[in-house]
């Protein structure tokens, strides 16, 4: 973070808020107003004296004489050789705590009057901010009530959402039997050592129950069978089942894990040291950990714990909390690429075992029949001893802050060991994960399309050493309600699932007049029964597909929003230009409030300014930060580099999915006001442009959702868009952005129906179990809307826009490359072509938003176009090459393309 034009010195103290010696800042416990006081005179989280105030909120009240890591502050003086006033502190190990002097900034909720400074969400939070400053935080991570209605009341009862947040990391002498000098001195080792881990509670025998079992010994007799050929001596058939048998038994002590409960001690005290020197807190609700832990006790089922990916820390943070909690260490999933000398010997023995990221694939281009069933019966024999797994269905770590599509590969094996009978039940546990800063920092290397550098011990050591010179903030886990699987399949099995349909299917009528199924969008779909068995390949990859976004969606929702989350966001599109201080602070509060509203939780608590300040230091290489000449105030700035627009917005998409569904509606009906311009400017419409059917709105929004499927998931696959996007529309309704026009519904009506009757499925709204003879449908068809002309609303509305312009700007430049597609290209050649088209249109300034050249988003509108059938693969000598489909070789045709996506775009 720069800050020009000032000097900086350090100070040993500064209180800005002084109370019989105690300087106060808010609690590492996270309890903020209407919270539980638990613990208010001496905060077991804290592990320091507290005050509570009357709101509830828990505050530390440190000693003066007792530094700790909170003891050294930086201070802001004036210009160079001037002596001004304190305009500006931070305090911290690193500097994290950020505030201007106390008498100046004032928290939003404090001032009765701040109509002078309008808000991005102060139209929005004017109404029911008032009984928002006193509600609790929303208890995230309970299961569907629609597909496990059994499991979400089974580990659920009503105080559990009171037991509050723990920070795992502090440890003191009262998390012990022991009392006294000596337990305070030693209470990470007492800790550690109190740990119920024993040698008897993981599998045994495992290599040989593998070997034996009979899915091994068919997959061994079968590639004998091809190895053999034409010898057919009386002992070869032995030897080559002894040759085959070795190979199997040398492959699968590569892959298992040898879990040393010694070693899971001494890694839990290292872990202790090292979070705490590089994280503020490890936040986790005892009210999730509660029911997890119920389930692992008193329910005769393994775990399955299925986490988003953010960072390579994530393996060990999750056994870390479950080994703190007396919970048995799961078996981790890991990509071989981590099988590496020493550390992968580390690795098995806290539970790690590798897989090929690769499953099918053996290296002369065949299925690897033997690597596949050894894979299958040691999973299998894992569950079948009560262990716990840890599977990332991401298969690798977000580079985008976003969850990335998921690979079912490990699911589908845990599924198929179920309904082979080998264990009558499995828990699914979706983890969300949520970090202030990512230990990596960034994935800038790999955004800008370096290749990714492969792991090494050299660069763990490393990783490790940086690692403890700097200060990562806070982190949040949050383990959601387990749920059964056999539940959740017997209720897939009792409803009708619709044949899916490509996103060709889908889009294709709508960007040209061309419709590749004629009779899918007329609704003449084929009548398919009401259950299902799994030896149905199409409908068990469908199911175990739509359980892998389901436990995705979970875990994401269930994601705590980070403070670097919102302050990334708010640079990026709403102050992208800069803004005062405390303009920022005054939108982040407003923004938080807003996020509460939606039932997504907070990873902070605490004074908005405080909270602020903490994300920019976080932030500090992606910022500007300058002072005015006006009463020493100060802006803060994005930089406009590359590298700072993409690491913003990698942690800005960590609330891509709060707005997601209001932004899709927001480009919607700027698509659907342009068409109607248009239509005007032919005489069509006449003065009625600017009113909006909000059944065609809801139609163009559920369009778009599916050409972004590749970015954001909008819906779980027991919810129809229509129910989401429907909320959203209610949503902006209730804000006042949208408007109904009920005065001129009748007159505007159409005297004929406009849109067909029946969609596609993936376009429809109407969910199995609505009653057909219910109004629902007809009341929404009379329902007009037009956007608020108040300037307030106006400058939401465009958030919302730019929220989603990265991204559809993204598309639009890869519709404009489609146009230099003259012949067949490799794909990996196609790609990276695209990439630098799209990074030189950023640095010469032509993109408005250079975060739309990142590789991620490159290979995603790649994929995107593969999948809506505007390129077409062609294989030759094992390459992929990419050309343009039959459909779009017509230029006018790409055009439509192309405007289609404009469409929905910012200008």
């Amino acid at each position: 973070m720069e800050f020009k034009g000032y000097s900086v010195i350090k100070v040993t103290l500064i209180q800005l808020w002084r109370k019989e010696g105690y300087t106060r800042s808010p609690c590492l416990c996270g309890r903020t107003a209407g919270e539980s006081a638990e613990g208010a005179v001496n905060c077991r989280v804290a592990g320091s004296r507290t005050t509570t105030t009357d709101d509830g909120t828990c505050y530390l009240n440190r000693d003066v004489n007792r530094r700790r890591r909170f003891s050294r502050f930086i201070v802001f003086v004036g210009s160079e050789g001037e002596g001004m006033d304190v305009s500006m502190a931070l305090w911290g190990q690193d500097g994290v705590l950020l505030a201007n002097s106390a008498d100046r900034l004032k928290h939003p909720c404090e001032e009765q009057d701040r109509s002078s400074s309008p808000s991005v969400l102060r139209s929005v939070t004017n109404t029911w901010k008032d009984g928002l400053l006193n509600r609790k935080r929303p208890f995230v991570g309970r299961c569907c009530h629609s597909c496990t209605p059994q499991s979400q009341e089974r580990l659920f009862n009503s105080s559990i959402p009171s037991l509050g947040l723990r920070n795992v990391i502090y440890i003191n002498e009262t998390h012990t039997r022991h009392r006294g000098w000596l337990a305070r001195r030693l209470s990470y080792i007492l800790f550690v050592l109190e740990r119920d881990v024993r040698k008897d509670m993981f599998a045994r025998n495992v290599v040989d129950n593998v070997l034996n079992s009979s899915k091994v010994q068919s997959a061994i007799e079968e590639v004998v069978s091809e190895a053999r050929a034409e010898d057919q001596e009386a002992g070869t058939h032995q030897k080559a089942v002894s040759k085959v048998t070795r190979k199997a038994r040398s492959l699968l002590q590569e892959m298992v894990a040898n879990i040393s409960p010694s070693l899971i001690r001494m890694t839990g005290w290292t872990l202790l040291k090292l979070f705490n020197g590089f994280f503020w807190s490890i936040q986790i609700h005892k009210g999730q950990l509660e029911m997890v832990k119920k389930a692992a006790t008193e329910h005769n089922a393994p775990l399955v714990f299925l986490p988003v990916h953010k960072s390579h820390i994530d393996y060990l943070l999750i056994t870390f909390i479950l080994f703190c909690h007396n919970i048995k260490a799961p078996h981790i999933a890991a990509g071989n690429n981590l099988n590496i000398p020493i550390f992968s010997t580390l690795i098995r023995k806290l539970g790690g075992f590798f897989i090929r990221r690769k499953l099918d694939e053996a290296p002369d281009g065949k299925k690897d029949v033997l690597y596949r069933s050894l894979l299958h019966s040691y999973t299998e024999e894992l569950l079948r001893q009560q262990q716990f797994l840890e599977v990332y269905l991401e298969g690798t770590r977000s580079r985008s802050g976003k969850p990335s599509p998921a690979r079912a590969g490990m699911l589908s094996i845990v599924v198929d060991a179920m309904c082979a009978g080998s264990i009558p039940d499995v828990l699914i546990v979706p983890v969300g994960i949520s970090y202030d800063r990512i230990i990596e920092g960034n994935y800038n290397s790999e955004q800008l399309g370096k290749p990714k550098k492969n792991e090494s011990l050299w660069g763990v050591a490393c990783g490790v050493f940086r690692m403890l010179r700097k200060n990562y903030g806070c982190v949040r886990v949050d383990f959601t309600q387990p749920f059964s699987l056999k539940e959740y399949l017997d209720t897939q099995r009792s409803r009708h699932l619709p044949a899916t349909l490509t996103l060709e299917q889908i889009l294709i009528p709508t960007i040209i007049a061309a419709r590749p199924d004629q009779a899918l969008f007329n609704g003449e779909e084929e009548e398919h029964p009401d259950s299902r068995e799994m030896s149905e390949e199409p409908w068990r990859r469908q199911v175990i597909s739509n359980l892998a976004k389901h436990v995705l969606f979970t875990a994401s929702k269930s994601s705590a929003i980070m403070s670097t989350h919102i302050v990334a966001c708010l640079l990026l599109y709403k102050h992208r230009q800069g803004v005062l201080l405390s303009k920022l602070v005054e939108d982040f509060f407003n923004m938080k409030e807003e996020i509460l509203s939606r039932d997504f939780d907070l990873g902070f608590s605490g004074n908005s300014e405080d909270v602020v300040m903490h994300a920019l230091n976080l932030l500090g290489n992606c910022v500007n930060v300058t002072s005015t000449n006006r009463n020493t105030e100060f802006i803060i700035t994005p930089k406009n580099t590359v590298p700072a627009l993409f690491e913003l917005n990698f942690y800005s998409n960590g609330l891509f999915h709060v707005f997601i569904a209001d932004a899709i509606i927001a480009c919607s009906t700027l698509a659907l006001l342009r068409e109607q311009t248009a239509e005007t400017c032919e005489g069509e419409l006449g003065s009625s442009s600017n009113l909006l059917s909000q059944e065609r709105l809801i139609l163009r929004a559920a369009g778009l959702s599916h050409f972004l499927s590749n970015e954001v998931l909008v819906a779980i696959p027991c919810q129809t868009v229509y129910q989401v996007f429907q909320d959203a529309v209610t949503r902006l309704i209730q804000y006042g952005v949208l408007i109904v026009a009920e005065e001129d519904q009748e007159e505007l009506s159409p005297s004929e129906e406009p849109w067909p009757k029946k969609f596609p499925e993936p376009l429809s709204w109407r969910s199995d179990e609505e009653d057909e003879d219910s109004d629902f449908g007809e009341e929404q068809r009379d329902r007009y809307l037009k956007v608020s002309s108040s300037p307030e609303h106006q400058e939401f509305f465009t958030f919302l826009q730019r929220v989603l312009s990265p991204v559809m700007e993204a598309y639009s430049g890869a519709a404009i490359f489609v146009h230099s597609l003259l012949s067949p290209m490799a794909e990996r050649e196609y790609t990276q072509k695209l990439f630098k088209y799209l990074l030189t249109r950023t640095e010469k300034g032509v993109a408005a938003y250079g975060e739309s050249a990142t590789h991620y988003l490159v290979k995603n509108t790649v994929k995107t176009f593969k999948e809506l059938g505007v390129l077409k693969e062609r294989y030759e000598d094992g390459v992929c090459r990419l050309e343009l489909s039959a459909t779009f070789q017509p230029q006018a045709n790409r055009n439509k393309l192309l405007q289609y996506i404009l469409g929905f775009s910012l200008l």
